[in-house]
This record gives structure tokens, C-alpha cells and sequence, in this order.
């Protein structure tokens, strides 16, 4: 049996499957993202390993010793600064955190041929500028910092006493050169950064070390499991998924929102609005192009909770409501964003607000919104070269029929649904068949694509499609007014 591991923002979900990917059981555990001033996001890395223990019990339950392998995915271009023995010093700096404004001059200042090779638009909350933010306002924590990790990476590092890194997840870092393929060693000098905390490097599919008889006794398995490398969840999720090179795009929508499309060749977006990172494994594609939306997700828990709706009442009240919801926008921009503007001070709104207006309009222009949000994305990707005739669809946060026919509706393309199980669990699967590659289950790109599964229907733009385009004309008119 394998174990995989999904270190995600808000929730750690632990997934045990068989050899031929029959699923035998799933958990998801929550803890806190803080923000104890405005604009920060932390976590702290020890509610991380208390989740993730609760969640592999109840997941794996009984059968413990049938557990043969872990795998690994989790949250990007966060950092965690640890020591030797792997406590972390501070809480974790996550991806949306947006400190680090300041910080992305000192990448603007850096020789051309270097942002080249990085191949990534500057963005807070990536390692790179958190880790100079970090340098400049706690220095006796930077500098006393052993490693400085991502997210799962932190998580491994604990389930097997061993640091390493991997190219899926330090590709998306600001410190990584995709055309060497390797830790860009220079662009951190030109920083003035460390890179003795820099992890050494593994395949994602890798054995990065063997779980500790400590960590073992914790989770109630077996001690000396082969524990992979992983990936970041967003590559993970291309391997859960069965994402292969001939595949139409994938848009996930979860806490974020992505929209990635496999590539062969280093393309880096000429525009800098799209980024460009690693797959966890070479088979279907050795990079990928993502648009990614900072605001999907988060901002529609944000207005539920703000608006006191049930997700019951957010969609029987938004759906109540036409297309358009008469004539109010949101910008779901409320910890600034990136595809296509790259502005962490990017702010939300509604705006249009009436006397006619109650909370399902609210709702329904929240959803319109972020729906809005990832149409501009799409365009941005569009824009590098992708062709987009239908999408994929994936992410726990397309559960309900309706959201998913807006989003076909707004974005004007097929969305091809992935079975339920997979859709909201994607990266936790990617995380269990990265565990069979370094047990040795799982040996040839046939073995992992006989675990694609099938798309289970394709929800069609309908006739609501031609009632977005005017809303969607004002939505884009909005952010470099309120911009001003």
C-alpha cells in the first residue's frame, strides 16, 4: 500500500491506495494560517506535523504495517528556516504573504541573463524574496538558520532526519536556473544571499531518505519506509491526474487557481505574466506554464464567511440571482495577485452596489468574479503560444454543478470533469504513485499512465455564455482604474 502526502495552505490531506490505484482511504486535517499583521501569512510548521500524523492514522487505520512507501506534495514558494536537527525557528513564510514588495526591486536590479535563466516573473511570497526580506528584518534567524525549505520539504525533513529539495518545487522559487536545470547559485551571490542553506538536490521520484523510528512510532507506521522527494502540489496534481503531453490544459481551483499546460522546450512568457516551472516527472512534459490566480478559493471563503453563509447558502442564493448580478463586479483581489498583474497591493471591491442589491448578489458577483479572474488568466496563457479549445477540471473547489457551469460559461470552453475522488484529491494521488517510482512499484511511464483516470463527462458553455462578455469587458476596465 502507498501513502501519499498533501501539505496544502489550509490542510494537509493523507491518501493510502494500492498498487493499482484503488483508493483505501483519505483524511484531511485542517490548521491555521496566520496573519498577525497585514499582509503576512505564516503557519506553524509543528500544527503542520500534528495534522499530518492525524490524518495518516485515520487514513491509514489499522493496516500501518502494509504501508510500503510515502510520497510527498505540498504548498509553494513558501520557506521554512530550521536548524540542524530540522525545528523550525519562526513560523513558516507562505505563498501568500506579500512582506517582500520591497525585496522584488532587488531582483528588477539584476542582470538580464540572470532573470532569464530563472525564467519567472518576480512575485511575494516566492522563497527568493521572503529569504531577503528575512536577511534585512530578522537577521539572527536568518543567520542561524542550517536549511531553508519549502513547505514539504520541512515535512520530509521531519518524517526522515535527511534535507533535500527537488526541481518541481525549487523551480518556483526565484533561486532556481531551469536552463541549467540546477540552484542558480549566482543569482543568489548577486542577492547577497546564503546558499549553504540551499537543501541539495533529488529527483521528485527519488528516495530522499527512510522514515526515522520517532517519526514512525508517531504515525503508526512501519520504521525505514522509502520516502520520496515529491513534488510541488501543482506538479503532483499533473501525475494524479494523468495529465500527458497530448492533454488539453488543466484548471484547478482550490485555495488558489491554476491553469497549466505541459511543455517540452524551455518557454519562458516574454510578457512576464505566466509562469514556467518543473514537472515532477519527464514523461509527460519536462516544464509546464501555469497562470496562477492567487485569489479563487480564498477569496470566495473570505466573502462566505464575511457575508455569515453556509456553502449551502452561497450557492442557492447566488444562483438565484441572473447572470451579471445586476450590474455589481468584485475584484477578488485581497491578497493582491499575480496572473496577469503581478501587484501584491492589489486590493478587492465591489463595486455598483444598489439599493437593489442583497447578499446572493453578493455572492453571485463573487463567484463571477473569480470566475472573471481566471478568464484573464487563461488569456495570459493563450497568449505564450497555448491553444485552449477545452480545459480539464480539477480542485476541491468545483464540487457544485452550478459554480462549474459559470465557470464554463465565463471562461467559453468544455470543461472535462475528473472523477470527484480524483478532482479534489489530485496531488495527494501524484504524492502516492511518486512514492511507487522510488519504492520501485511503479518503473515505466506505461506503469503510471495505467493509472490515468478517465474524464467522466464535459460540462459545455451554455446559453449564459454571451450574457458574461459585457461584465466581463467593465471587470477588466476595473483594476487599472481602482489601479490609479
Amino acid at each position: 500500500m502507498l501513502l501519499g502526502l498533501d501539505l496544502g495552505t489550509g490542510s494537509v490531506k493523507a491518501l493510502s491506495m494500492s498498487e493499482t490505484g484503488a483508493v483505501h482511504g483519505e483524511a484531511s486535517v485542517t490548521y491555521a494560517v496566520r496573519s498577525p499583521r497585514t499582509g503576512w501569512a505564516e503557519s506553524l510548521p509543528e500544527d503542520w506535523w500534528e495534522a499530518a500524523a492525524e490524518a495518516v492514522r485515520e487514513a491509514v487505520g489499522p493496516r500501518g504495517e502494509q504501508v510500503s512507501a510515502i510520497g510527498l506534495s505540498g504548498q509553494m514558494h513558501g520557506v521554512v528556516l530550521t536548524d540542524a536537527s530540522g525545528r523550525s525557528l519562526r513560523p513558516a513564510v507562505l505563498w501568500a504573504d506579500t512582506r517582500s514588495r520591497e525585496q522584488l526591486d532587488d531582483y528588477r536590479a539584476l542582470d538580464e541573463s540572470l532573470r532569464r535563466r530563472l525564467a519567472n516573473p518576480p512575485a511575494v511570497g516566492m522563497a527568493g524574496p521572503s529569504l531577503l526580506w528575512l536577511r534585512g528584518h530578522e537577521p539572527e534567524t536568518y543567520g542561524a538558520a542550517r536549511w531553508a525549505l519549502q513547505p514539504k520539504d520541512w515535512l520530509r525533513l521531519r518524517l526522515t532526519g535527511e534535507a533535500a529539495a527537488e526541481p518541481s518545487d525549487a523551480s518556483a522559487t526565484l533561486l532556481y536556473d531551469l536552463e541549467s536545470d540546477g540552484w542558480s547559485f549566482e543569482t543568489a551571490d548577486a542577492l547577497g544571499l546564503r546558499t549553504d542553506f540551499l537543501a541539495p538536490l533529488a529527483g521528485p521520484a527519488d528516495a530522499a531518505g527512510r522514515l526515522t523510528p520517532e517519526a514512525a512510532e508517531y504515525l503508526g507506521l512501519p520504521a525505514g519506509l522509502p520516502v520520496a522527494a515529491g513534488a510541488a502540489d501543482t506538479a503532483a496534481a499533473v501525475l494524479g491526474a494523468g495529465l500527458r503531453g497530448s492533454d488539453p490544459p488543466q484548471l484547478t481551483v482550490g485555495t488558489g487557481g491554476q491553469i497549466l499546460a505541459l511543455r517540452e522546450d524551455l518557454a519562458p512568457d516574454p510578457n512576464g505574466r505566466v509562469h514556467l516551472y518543473r514537472t515532477a516527472w519527464e514523461e509527460p512534459g519536462r516544464f509546464y506554464s501555469m497562470a496562477a490566480i492567487q485569489n479563487a478559493g480564498l477569496a470566495l471563503e473570505w466573502t462566505r464567511k464575511v457575508l455569515g453563509a453556509s456553502w449551502e447558502d452561497v450557492y442557492r442564493e447566488a444562483f438565484d440571482v441572473s447572470p451579471g448580478a445586476e450590474d455589481l463586479l468584485f475584484l477578488p483581489y485581497l491578497s493582491g495577485e499575480r496572473t496577469p498583474h503581478f501587484d501584491p497591493d492589489a486590493r478587492g471591491a465591489w463595486t455598483g452596489l444598489g439599493l437593489n442589491h442583497g447578499r446572493g448578489h453578493l455572492l453571485r458577483a463573487a463567484l463571477e468574479g473569480v470566475a472573471f479572474a481566471l478568464r484573464e488568466g487563461l488569456e495570459a496563457l493563450e497568449a505564450t503560444g497555448v491553444s485552449t479549445p477545452e480545459l480539464r477540471l480539477a480542485g476541491g473547489g468545483t464540487a457544485d454543478d452550478a459554480w462549474r457551469q459559470l465557470l464554463a460559461d465565463v471562461l467559453g470552453r468544455p470543461l472535462r470533469l475528473l472523477p470527484d475522488s480524483i478532482a479534489a484529491a489530485a496531488s495527494a494521488h501524484g504524492a502516492a504513485i511518486l512514492a511507487g517510482l522510488a519504492s520501485g512499484v511503479y518503473e515505466t511511464p506505461e506503469d503510471v499512465l495505467a493509472l490515468a483516470p478517465e474524464t467522466r463527462e464535459t460540462v459545455h458553455p451554455g446559453g449564459d455564455s454571451r450574457l458574461y462578455e459585457a461584465p466581463y469587458s467593465r471587470f477588466r476596465e476595473l483594476y487599472p482604474r481602482l489601479h490609479e
